[in-house]
């Protein structure tokens, strides 16, 4: 995350007036985004059914946009490739079998299809709208014949997935966007799913002072909350320093069953 301060509390009242009188043109579309998220968690109190309204809103302005909030599409292809590049130097072959959790429009997924041996990418995504523009990612990168899956989930229990099935699982912006209770449902049955000596990798927003949220869209969690939460489920925890070192302001965490004594893929 380089010079990015951990310790700050984005939600407390002195950073955002600090804030906005740093980025005066930043607060209406900030007061834009309060109001939208007041009024979607009225109609919409489960917090599945709340981010699918908001990646509807945000794809019907632009599914570039939707997906990390990228102001372009070059940023945009620039994020995925930077995903792809870093699973590729960890160890992913054509072979292996990979599950992406939050593929949206597949910014890195057009990627890892074009890696993989046909049927071997799966990606699953809360939003119907956001799905349907993965399939026009499809299209346009020429991928049809790689056979890729994509499966519309309502949570992250993966019950609809087989045991022991994939090598690598990858969620890229979805913790980041997620309460506790969600993220706790994956690491359940994540474990489950993957195949033996078979990783999780997963970003997060990383604080090293309070956790808190910025509205119900943004949450930032401590590295030891997650390490302990992870290991309740059967699952160790590694934080993932050579990720710190790119251009992503985010932090990356590497799951394995604890019960693994090899690893089949990575370094």
């Amino acid at each position: 995350m380089g010079a990015e301060d951990t310790s700050r509390n984005r939600r407390a009242l002195t950073h955002r007036a600090g804030y906005a009188l740093r980025h005066p043109r930043r607060v209406p579309a900030h007061a834009r985004r309060a109001l939208r998220d007041g009024w979607l968690r009225l109609r919409h109190p489960g917090h599945i059914a709340y981010y699918r309204a908001v990646m509807a809103s945000d794809a019907a302005r632009s599914t570039e946009a939707a997906v990390g909030h990228s102001p372009s599409r070059e940023q945009w292809a620039r994020i995925g490739r930077m995903q792809f590049d870093y699973l590729l130097r960890h160890g992913l072959r054509p072979h292996h079998r990979l599950l992406e959790i939050g593929c949206g429009n597949l910014r890195a997924g057009r990627h890892f299809i074009g890696h993989l041996q046909p049927g071997h990418y799966y990606g699953i995504d809360i939003s119907p709208h956001i799905l349907l523009a993965a399939q026009e990612t499809l299209v346009r990168d020429g991928l049809q014949t790689k056979l890729p899956y994509l499966a519309l989930a309502d949570d992250l229990t993966l019950g609809f997935l087989p045991d022991g099935h994939f090598d690598v699982v990858h969620a890229h912006s979805v913790f980041s966007h997620s309460p506790r209770h969600v993220i706790e449902e994956c690491f359940a049955h994540v474990g489950r799913v993957l195949a033996p000596g078979g990783f999780f990798d997963f970003t997060f927003d990383r604080t090293e002072g309070e956790e808190h949220q910025v509205l119900h869209e943004d949450f930032y969690y401590r590295t030891e909350t997650l390490v302990e939460l992870a290991a309740g489920h059967g699952l160790t925890a590694r934080f993932m320093d050579d990720w710190e070192e790119l251009p992503h302001r985010q932090s990356k965490l590497r799951l394995t069953a604890m019960s693994d004594r090899a690893r089949t893929v990575g370094p």
